[in-house]
């Protein structure tokens, strides 16, 4: 028995399907080793269980030979999307039975923790449960199986909202996982006991847990696929459109619901940490606001009698830089954050310093890389701060990377703004071994994911995932380039499609 976690269906490929062969082929990513922060690995892709030609009553029956080849491989597309709901209802029945209904578990956390890390999944296992005998239904009363499209749509338009509740959560849940696993031993060495057991795979709980996430987005590629191997113009065609157009509403629903939950609750907790003392104050709190990224960085080039030398001993200072607004602050505690500037980004403009030796500079030889002694310098110019004035600061960041990183967060609006015609020409890159998030400037990504890679600065990329546009960094570590051209060109050419079919 297989676990969700181990397969990469094939109608995630946007490769269309030539012979026989191409049919029952499935890439296998070379093992490597794990990563120091062990990050969740399976060691190959197996394909998502037999295929609908292979079924031994199809072969008897002599379909094969009365159905022309684009329709056996539009029935491969729709039984994939059949075998691989059972193969997830499976795993989810894994987590709701070993991890869930562990007694021993339970016993580690309190109620709410318990709440928060396993949400309503319940709920989840039920609707695949459901949604899988209505596709099973249909495949037992037609060998040839008509269309899936109908079953698919009135799924995801009025039983799969429990989605949208559980990727809500999905803030809560990682830190309540994260906490549980740094401050709890009990839980720590029970969860242990339970992930070793035959049935689990030997898999971590988070890759159970991010399983509605990773079936859920993949929904709209599976059903895109049958949509390409339909005839265009046929009924069937615009069934499966509209089966589309409601999985990826869905999709959307998902992705909003997380976004909205962490950054309402993100905002309200900054708003209370922030103190403006005599800087005037700023109205943080806005339905359209979010924060790109945050962190400490160092004053290098502090000028003499500049606001950010005075009174502030050490030369530090703690950024907050939303997607519209930079808040440059001192920090005085985990809770407390003393206001020292801002502007808005539209203010603002970033240079990299890649010779610091400039008149600025104290004594100290600094090196010509853009390695002074505390790390990678770039200037940010204000030109109207909080009063109103133009105010220059130069900080350095401790590696290229965390620079770029800084940098990209500070042009987010020049960002946004650029076009994106030349799509074809980037790099892109497969995910072998899911990430998530460990900061707001990070992206989430699934085993599977294509992502185009739009920066590359020491070890990491920052990434625009193809099938949603969700721009974020990760580790190289994590992803593998795909080589071949044309197998690039048509990935640019769905995600072009699919976001005009589905306005995702």
């Amino acid at each position: 028995p297989r676990l969700y976690q181990e397969i990469r269906e094939r109608g995630l490929n946007s490769i269309s399907h030539e012979s026989d062969d191409d049919l029952l082929e499935v890439d296998t990513i070379p093992e490597e080793p794990p990563a120091a922060d062990a990050v969740i690995m399976v060691k190959n892709y197996r394909p998502a269980r037999v295929t609908w030609s292979q079924l031994p009553e199809v072969q008897e029956a002599g379909i094969l030979e009365l159905i022309s080849p684009e329709e056996r491989k539009r029935q491969e597309a729709i039984f994939e999307i059949i075998t691989s709901e059972y193969t997830y209802m499976r795993s989810l029945d894994i987590l709701v039975t070993q991890f869930l209904k562990s007694e021993e578990l339970k016993e580690t956390m309190t109620q709410t923790e318990h709440h928060h890390l396993f949400s309503n999944i319940g709920d989840i296992l039920a609707a695949s449960k459901s949604f899988f005998e209505d596709l099973e239904k249909r495949h037992q009363e037609h060998l040839l199986i008509p269309d899936i499209s109908d079953i698919v749509e009135d799924r995801a338009n009025f039983h799969f909202h429990p989605y949208v509740i559980y990727c809500s959560n999905e803030v809560y849940q990682q830190r309540t996982l994260q906490k549980l696993l740094t401050t709890n031993s009990a839980f720590r060495d029970t969860l242990k006991q339970i992930e070793r057991k035959p049935e689990c795979g030997s898999l971590p709980l988070i890759s159970f847990l991010i399983l509605p996430m990773q079936r859920v987005t993949r929904l709209p590629l599976l059903m895109d696929t049958v949509c390409q191997k339909t005839r265009m113009g046929s009924s069937a065609y615009d069934a499966a459109t509209r089966a589309l157009k409601a999985i990826s509403k869905l999709v959307k629903q998902c992705n909003e619901g997380a976004h909205t939950m962490e950054r309402t609750e993100q905002m309200y907790t900054l708003q209370k940490q922030l103190e403006f003392g005599k800087i005037k104050n700023f109205p943080l709190i806005s339905a359209s606001r979010w924060l790109l990224k945050r962190g400490e960085l160092a004053l290098p080039l502090a000028e003499e009698g500049g606001i950010f030398r005075k009174g502030s001993g050490r030369a530090n200072c703690y950024l907050f830089v939303f997607n519209d607004v930079l808040i440059i602050t001192k920090k005085k505690s985990e809770e407390s954050y003393a206001v020292l500037n801002y502007a808005m980004l539209d203010q603002i403009s970033v240079e990299k310093i890649t010779n610091p030796d400039v008149p600025s500079s104290p004594p100290g030889k600094p090196g010509s890389s853009g390695v002074f002694r505390s790390g990678h310098l770039f200037r940010v110019i204000m030109n109207r701060d909080s009063e109103g004035k133009r105010e220059v600061i130069v900080l350095a960041a401790d590696s290229l990377s965390d620079r770029a990183r800084w940098i990209t967060a500070l042009m987010h609006r020049e960002e946004k703004e650029k076009g994106t015609a030349d799509k074809g020409d980037l790099k892109q890159v497969e995910i072998t071994k899911a990430y998530l998030a460990k900061q707001t400037d990070e992206i989430s990504l699934q085993q599977a994911d294509v992502v185009l890679v739009l920066l590359r600065e020491d070890g990491w990329y920052l990434g625009e995932r193809l099938r949603d546009g969700e721009r974020g960094w990760f580790p190289q570590a994590c992803a593998q380039e795909i080589t071949n051209r044309s197998t690039v060109q048509r990935n640019v050419q769905r995600m072009e499609r699919l976001r005009i079919e589905t306005d995702v």
